[in-house]
C-alpha cells in the first residue's frame, strides 16, 4: 500500500500563493491516480484537484482557474500550485493515492494532512 507525505501548507495572505507538495512510497507510483482533498470543521471533505495516471485533470468548480494539480512520476511526486488564495480556501489539505478515477469515494491511501490559512 503506498504511503503518502504532504508538505508545503501554511500561512498567506489573501491573494498570495502556496505549493503543496505530496510524495509517495512503494511502487507503481504512475499507475495511480492522485488527488488533492481538503477539509473544514464545518464541511466534509471534498475533492480539490485529481490527476489520473494518463495526465488527465479535474477540478472542484470553486478552484477552477485559481489551483493546478501536476505529478511528476519519477519523482512519485504530485504538486497542487494554489494562486489568489482567498480565506474560504482555509483547510486542512489531503492527498489522496487510488487505483480508481472515482473522486466521490472515500478510497484509496490518504496523507496525514497539511494546514492551509489564509488571513491577513
Amino acid at each position: 500500500q503506498v504511503q503518502l507525505v504532504e508538505s508545503g501548507g501554511g500561512l498567506v495572505q489573501p491573494g498570495g500563493s502556496l505549493r503543496l507538495s505530496c510524495t509517495a512510497s512503494g511502487p507503481f507510483f504512475s499507475l495511480y491516480s492522485m488527488g488533492w482533498y481538503r477539509q473544514t470543521p464545518k464541511n466534509q471533505r471534498e475533492l480539490v484537484a485529481g490527476i489520473i495516471r494518463g495526465g488527465s485533470t479535474n477540478y472542484g468548480d470553486s478552484v477552477k482557474g485559481r489551483y493546478t494539480i501536476s505529478r511528476d512520476n519519477a519523482k512519485k511526486t504530485v504538486y497542487l500550485q494554489m494562486n489568489s488564495l482567498k480565506p474560504e480556501d482555509t483547510a486542512i489539505y489531503y492527498c489522496n493515492a487510488r487505483l480508481s478515477t472515482d473522486w466521490g469515494r472515500d478510497l484509496g491511501s490518504w496523507g496525514q494532512g497539511t494546514q492551509v490559512a489564509v488571513s491577513s
